[in-house]
């Protein structure tokens, strides 16, 4: 027992803490901003089930908001999705993750704007801008695309055979 203690007093220190089967869970707490909820059904549906899946996996919350935040809380490190933004492959999205475990980032906000996306001061003041496409995507598919994204993240990180 004595060990385990040990065990996660390290993994607290780089942003880790052990559930009580043994299990090591990130304490990065995800909060998704989007603008409006997704009309379409298939956004919906995809959406709910994604953030259902996450919920199991890290601390994340999803919020519907009518604007965007301007000002960046103190130790927040701020995602913006846009097509303008760093292409990553899921390999690459992962070794971000865990380089802000790593680093004991403990509130990570993405935001998704609306049908007009961003404006340049909002990508100016993220910490990374993500693309998930060289097309354009519609606001809610560009949502479904990250949730699985990121639950395939994290089913990477725990070694399940999600990700083939």
């Amino acid at each position: 027992m004595r060990r385990v203690v040990t065990m996660e007093l390290c993994f607290r220190g780089a942003g880790w803490h052990l559930d009580r089967a043994g299990v090591i869970l990130s304490l990065m707490k995800w909060k998704l901003l989007t603008i409006g909820k997704p009309a379409l059904e298939y956004a919906r549906l995809g959406a709910d089930e994604y953030v259902r899946r996450l919920q199991r996996q890290t601390d994340f919350s999803w919020q519907v908001v009518k604007v965007l935040p301007a000002e960046k809380p103190a130790g927040h490190f701020w995602l913006v999705l846009d097509e303008r933004g760093a292409a990553l492959t899921t390999m690459a999205l992962r070794e971000k993750v865990d380089g802000w475990e790593m680093a004991a980032v403990k509130h990570i906000t993405v935001m998704i704007g609306g049908s007009d996306g961003h404006d340049q001061s909002t990508r100016a003041r993220a910490d990374l801008v993500l693309g998930l496409s060289a097309l354009t995507l519609q606001h809610e598919l560009a949502l479904v695309v990250f949730l699985e994204a990121l639950y395939r993240v994290y089913t990477l990180k725990r070694g399940e055979p999600y990700h083939r």
